[in-house]
């Protein structure tokens, strides 16, 4: 019996549904999602084993220009590293909508020379579906793509006419992962990203950007998983947006996170979650690596 594995990165610039996409590929909640760019800050193996094929799917930080921050520029290194090492890229864009970013994507795969599929996302957003056919034909143009597939990541239209695409550019090999993981991502890790998915879903425009999710601690009991988060916040008026009137925010923030972290690891969880001050964290390469943000 044959086996194939191999390792697929999802690129793309912020917001174009990467992460919607990986979880509708494993078909369970692994990446985090929000309305606002960049949600995604790490890359996240997603591994889905079919039979005697194993995809490995890295989820990507968004590729932007201009990179201010130094979690911005470790961001962007991640994503560009991850292209390094795959065997298949999924250069996933949004419906119609082609941007400077977009574009600036497309050269950075092409400059590296790794097979690429171009997956149209959110298509079911199209109203004039008369419009997709001559923008197929565009993008088509612009680089020797492998396939190019209409899709919604939302639905999962089209979604297995990728799958089955993908196919064709994993190695023959052993799988690299057992058969039943999901990712290679801890569940400290999950439970932190899914309290900082409520903050980005929850708040303004500018706070979720300044902060960030620390896990304190993880303990395992029979029945039951006590699980501290430390919130960090670039400033003192952002704590207090965060926490809320008489703290209501922030409870109401860790009791849907709760929800969902007893989903993902099928135990009662008894969360506490704190908020500090800690200024400039997002622009020193030393916090950074200390909160995992390496590349």
């Amino acid at each position: 019996m044959t086996t194939h594995c191999g390792y697929i990165a999802l690129v793309g610039r912020p917001n174009v549904g990467k992460s919607t996409l990986l979880n509708c590929i494993l078909q369970q909640k692994l990446c985090i999602t929000s309305r606002k760019p960049q949600t995604t800050r790490h890359s996240i193996l997603g591994i889905d084993t079919l039979g005697d094929y194993q995809f490995v799917y890295v989820d990507t930080p968004g590729i932007h220009r201009g990179s201010k921050k130094a979690i911005n520029r470790l961001m962007n290194k991640s994503a560009n590293s991850t292209l390094r090492d795959v065997d298949v890229a999924v250069f996933v864009v949004d419906g119609t909508h082609w941007e400077d970013e977009d574009e600036f994507v497309l050269r950075m795969i092409a400059q590296l020379g790794v097979p690429c599929i171009l997956a149209v996302n959110k298509v079911d957003k199209i109203v004039d579906k008369m419009q997709l056919l001559p923008w197929l034909e565009t993008i088509s143009q612009r680089h020797d793509f492998a396939a190019i597939i209409p899709l919604s990541a939302k639905t999962g239209m089209q979604v297995d006419e990728l799958k089955e695409k993908l196919k064709a550019y994993l190695p023959e090999g052993p799988h690299h992962f057992a058969d039943d993981e999901f990712t290679d991502r801890s569940s400290k890790f999950l439970c932190a990203e899914l309290l900082r998915e409520k903050i980005f879903r929850s708040c303004g425009q500018e706070i979720p950007y300044s902060t960030t999710v620390e896990v304190e601690s993880f303990k395992e009991e029979d029945e039951l998983i006590r699980i501290h988060l430390l919130i960090l916040v670039d400033k003192a008026n952002h704590k207090r947006i965060i926490i809320g009137d008489k703290g209501q925010k922030l409870k109401e923030m860790g009791s849907s996170a709760r929800v969902d972290m007893e989903k993902l690891l099928g135990k009662k969880v008894f969360l506490q979650c704190w908020c500090k001050v800690k200024s400039g964290w997002a622009d020193d390469e030393r916090v950074l690596r200390q909160l995992g943000y390496e590349y």
